[in-house]
């Protein structure tokens, strides 16, 4: 019974492998391809050219975060380049 499992397996394999290298071999497949790699500048300009501009709305968004001047007094000193050095 095992064999028969692997017997079919096999052939389904091969059958995948043999489709899809009739597929991506096929003359309409490469002429296809063909077109999208001669025409790729037209295709990317035809499809950017129904793109909507958005209005920009991002002025005065972003404020810089000066966490110097806010420094709090009490914090306690760092220690983790201590936890690296041999005792």
């Amino acid at each position: 019974m095992r064999k028969v499992f692997n017997i079919i397996f096999i052939f389904v394999i091969l059958v995948f492998f043999l489709f899809t290298y009739k597929y991506y071999s096929s003359q309409k497949n490469i002429a296809e391809k063909d077109f999208n790699r001669n025409n790729i500048n037209d295709i990317i300009n035809q499809k950017i050219s129904n793109l909507p501009i958005l209005k920009n709305d991002t002025n005065n968004v972003i404020q810089f975060n000066d966490g110097y001047s806010n420094k709090n007094k009490n914090d306690k000193p760092r220690s983790f380049w201590n936890l690296l050095k041999p005792k």
